[in-house]
């Protein structure tokens, strides 16, 4: 499947999302346009304004669908990952928190697909870093083979821990997220035996895995994240592995 071209959506449709939304409805069953873009709205898909329409004519000028499916071939070979499509919009302003430099990018990953929400950018390894997060996503989600929705708090940590281990061992450690260094090993190990230690294993559909992966409400920003990119951190010290491996390692053992 790989890159869909949603520049072309983009030329003729980037006023109507809701119009843009009707051609993702075979990838979302049961979906409708309305609520396939809510859903994308939470992730950090663009909203229309006046400026978008200049965005999406540089990211074209740019060559990002192009370059997106060069880092697609690379990375599906190299750790033999899915073919899923992979769609790309503009981001939604001041709303992302993956990459230091570039804080309005941000994607979702689903088992099957994929989204990019990008504003203009410098530099293609912001790029890289992006798709490099999200796509081992979807690949451990693929190699561990169990619903999402039954995944625990600590699967979801471990899997954003793990992602930007990815994105550092692929594109330097200039180019993690922010949230790698926001808080000390004192206020880690603080924050989980306060918040996390009795609730590692609450499922997904609990509102209260969201809110400790995310923060807010009194809970320290991102503090999921956080945690897990410690605890695959510390893993690493002792154990070592490859990004390959990286997929099926177990979210247990990340605490022996």
């Amino acid at each position: 499947m790989a890159i869909i071209r949603t520049d072309e959506w983009l030329e003729k449709d980037w006023r109507r999302p809701e119009v843009l939304c009707e051609r993702l409805e075979a990838y979302f069953p049961g979906g409708k346009p309305r609520g396939i873009y809510r859903e994308l709205l939470t992730f950090g898909i663009y909203r229309p304004s006046a400026n978008i329409g200049n965005e999406v004519r540089r990211l074209i000028e740019k060559g990002v669908w192009e370059k997106a499916e060069e880092l697609f071939r690379k990375y599906r070979a190299k750790w033999k990952g899915p073919d899923i499509p992979i769609f790309i919009f503009p981001s939604a302003k001041k709303t992302g928190f993956l990459r230091k430099s570039a804080p309005q990018k941000s994607g979702v990953s689903y088992p099957d697909k994929l989204f990019l929400f990008l504003p203009d950018f410098e530099d293609n390894k912001e790029l890289e870093a992006l798709f490099v997060h999200e796509y081992h996503h979807t690949c451990r989600i693929n190699a561990i083979g169990k619903d999402v929705r039954e995944n625990t708090l600590l699967e979801s940590m471990v899997m954003e821990g793990l992602a930007e281990y990815a994105v550092k061992h692929e594109c330097g450690e200039q180019y993690q997220a922010d949230w790698c260094s926001l808080y000390s090993e004192k206020e880690l190990n603080q924050f989980y035996k306060i918040l996390l230690q009795n609730n590692l294993n609450i499922k997904k559909s609990d509102k209260e895995h969201d809110r400790l992966l995310f923060g807010g409400n009194g809970i320290p920003r991102l503090l999921g994240y956080c945690y897990g990119y410690f605890l695959v951190k510390n893993y690493y010290k002792s154990h070592g592995f490859s990004v390959e491996n990286s997929f099926q390692i177990k979210e247990t053992s990340f605490f022996l």
